[in-house]
């Protein structure tokens, strides 16, 4: 499989990112894709072909395989990686989209008019609901995938001989499984980054929540803080003005002429 394009999507992801996001990003491709790519195939290689059973019957072999490994781990954490990096491109289609209608605008109304984003990277409005659902996508699939692992394998675990006794074998017979040590190791792995990728994306969504919480907080703060010395200054200009109105309305006393000062 070629992961280029993986490769090519999160890095055009990386600029739009939080330092959580960056820190998911770098797990995913060094520890996840890379490790995939560079080990977990090779290890895994022809798996049907290196399981072997002590038995001679026609499909015995098939049937015991069918029955203990129903998918491939590498056919399954390769789904995994698609489905929880591909999400990704939703956020840098709704940037494109924004610098789509930005360019309209300025075509339509000029370069000197007044902008629709002040920067179109910036999480905001539709952006940052894109950004958060897409976390809570990657969450769900690398749950999903970690359980169906669980499930599916009965485990984490690779025991070395495994028993059957599935139709058309004729007893309970034994079946080897190759390499299993090694990949115990390569499964243990590849959950546990998972589970770390699964533990960021909740620490990014609660920091991007906070963050909006918070600015939320402080621009109705500093609303409520401007009203008030409106109001304090609205109620001060009034008092002035009561005040000299007052003043006005007073007429001055003058004293009556003296009649001595007057007579002489």
């Amino acid at each position: 499989m070629n992961w280029a394009f993986l490769q090519g999507l999160l890095s055009g992801v990386n600029k739009y990112s939080t330092a959580f996001g960056r820190v998911w990003l770098s797990i995913v491709f060094l520890f996840r894709v890379m490790v995939f790519v560079v080990a977990a195939e090779k290890v895994w290689g022809d798996e049907q072909k290196d399981f072997k059973c002590n038995t001679a019957q026609p499909g015995c072999h098939n049937v015991c395989y069918d029955h203990f490994f129903p998918v491939s781990h590498v056919r399954l954490w390769a789904l995994q990686l698609i489905f929880v990096t591909c999400p990704s491109l939703l956020v840098v289609m709704h940037v494109a989209y924004r610098d789509d209608r930005e360019r309209k605008h300025r075509l339509k109304y000029g370069e000197n008019c007044r902008r629709l984003y002040k920067n179109t990277g910036k999480k905001r409005g539709g952006l940052w609901w894109t950004y958060v659902l897409t976390l809570v996508f990657k969450i769900a699939v690398d749950t999903t995938f970690v359980y169906l692992v669980y499930h599916i394998y009965e485990g984490y675990d690779f025991p070395s001989l495994v028993k059957c006794e599935q139709k058309p074998c004729p007893n309970k017979v034994d079946c080897f499984i190759a390499r299993p040590t090694e990949k115990r190791i390569f499964t243990i792995f590849m959950v546990v980054t998972s589970l770390a990728c699964i533990l960021l994306s909740i620490f990014e969504i609660i920091y991007l929540v906070g963050k909006r919480c918070r600015e939320c907080f402080t621009t109705f703060h500093n609303s409520r803080h401007r009203m008030t010395n409106t109001n304090t200054l609205s109620n001060g200009t009034n008092l002035i003005e009561s005040n000299t109105l007052k003043a006005t309305d007073k007429t001055p006393d003058t004293p009556a002429p003296s009649y001595r000062v007057a007579i002489s």
